[in-house]
């Protein structure tokens, strides 16, 4: 009677070891056939920034179709992350994308190893140690912020040759959000690509203290333009800046510059232009590498630092849309294409350059002169820039 348990024990272990070499001859790579995601969002896709997200959640279930199944949570505040982040856990999900910035995301990633946590990049990671399966990724927006910058220099230009405005009425209004790094780079990568064309042209900055407010962006819109500015972009997520420049356009000449969604539709009279950061290369390249078993890292193509990734016009993760060509001023489009073609060549060390001082808001003592460039995004994919140029920003109280 044991010899016929050994022997059904023996011939199992033979058509085991069969069906696994079979099984790896046909599926060499170990490629998955399915896969489960999830997707964090910290406002709904009726926001500019979810909505640009978003994109690249629809770029995968178009992808994939069947062969993948998506979970999505929405609003979900930063220090509420953990909750959604188990549930999704324990739903079975092999990949979590998140656009929020709660260091939750990275604390929670070594509790599940088997699951890769991909958080859009909110800190400086260069040198940090994080768990093997958390990764932050970004695209490197402010080559965006400055090819829109010069959309809107050739707009000012034009209003100035035509006696519209004068050169000392050259005055850019940015609606910031808070005083970060992330939106210093932004809107100054902004004003910088502006004066290459209007070197007269300076910024006033107003800051809401909040992501996402309808009434007190728009507010800090219409108090820029009383002001006497004449271009509006912003870093908040709402279109209430865009809506108020629109508005103002019955009575005087004001545009606006959009940043991750376009604002044609809502502002079809006053907008220019949008930069936006594309997330669909790398959230594509991710579940791909996830579904071959493969390291995130080995699949997807940019500056490579550790388990941190950005790019920029090279590799398609920065990109410009909906210029609209009734409004922008003539040569707007050749303009654009040279700009981005410098970007796609490597050259990048052109726009944080000039002769210019920066002052840290929060340390006097903290310095840096632009005679010789700064280089963004160097070591990291989060924006480190967060210098005030002097004479030529000034924040309003």
């Amino acid at each position: 009677m044991k010899r016929i348990y050994i022997t059904t024990a023996l011939t199992c272990l033979v058509l085991l070891s069969a069906f696994i070499c079979i099984f790896r001859f046909f599926n060499p790579t170990g490629r998955k056939d399915h896969l489960t995601v999830g997707f964090v969002y910290d406002n709904d896709e009726s926001t500019p920034y979810t909505y640009n997200f978003s994109l690249a959640k629809d770029a995968v279930e178009k992808k994939y179709g069947e062969r993948i199944d998506i979970y999505t949570c929405s609003n979900v505040l930063d220090d509420e992350m953990e909750e959604p982040l188990r549930d999704l856990a324990g739903k079975g999900c092999d990949i979590i994308f998140f656009n929020g910035y709660s260091e939750l995301v990275m604390k929670l990633a070594s509790e599940y190893p088997n699951i890769q946590f991909c958080q859009t990049s909110y800190m400086d990671m260069y040198g940090k140690s994080v768990p093997a399966n958390y990764h932050t990724f970004k695209g490197e927006a402010y080559q965006g912020r400055y090819v829109s910058g010069i959309v809107a220099g050739l707009k000012m230009k034009q209003m100035i040759n035509d006696g519209i405005i004068s050169e000392d009425q050259a005055l850019v209004g940015f609606v910031a959000a808070f005083p970060t790094s992330e939106v210093i780079s932004g809107y100054t990568a902004f004003l910088l690509g502006v004066r290459s064309v209007v070197p007269q042209a300076v910024m006033r900055v107003s800051y809401t203290e909040t992501w996402s407010s309808y009434a007190q962006e728009k507010s800090a819109a219409v108090k820029l333009i009383d002001e006497g500015c004449v271009i509006i972009s912003q870093h908040t997520d709402t279109i209430g800046p865009a809506i108020a420049c629109e508005e103002a356009l019955v009575n005087r000449e004001v545009y606006f510059v959009g940043n991750n969604q376009s604002m044609s539709e809502v502002a079809p009279g006053s907008s220019l232009v949008t930069s936006r950061i594309c997330w669909e290369p790398y959230v594509l390249s991710a579940v791909e590498a996830v579904f071959t078993n493969k390291e995130i890292e080995s699949v997807v193509t940019g500056r490579i630092h550790g388990t941190d990734i950005s790019a920029g016009f090279e590799k398609d993760w920065v990109e410009m849309v909906d210029l609209n060509l009734q409004v922008a001023a003539p040569g707007t489009q050749k303009a654009i294409d040279n700009a981005i073609n410098q970007f796609k060549r490597g050259n990048v060390n052109f726009v944080f350059k000039g002769d210019y001082q920066g002052v840290d808001p929060n340390d006097p003592s903290d310095t840096i002169n632009l005679k010789n460039g700064y280089i963004e995004n160097e070591n990291t994919s989060y924006p480190l820039f967060h210098y005030i140029l002097s004479d030529v920003i000034t924040i309003e109280n």
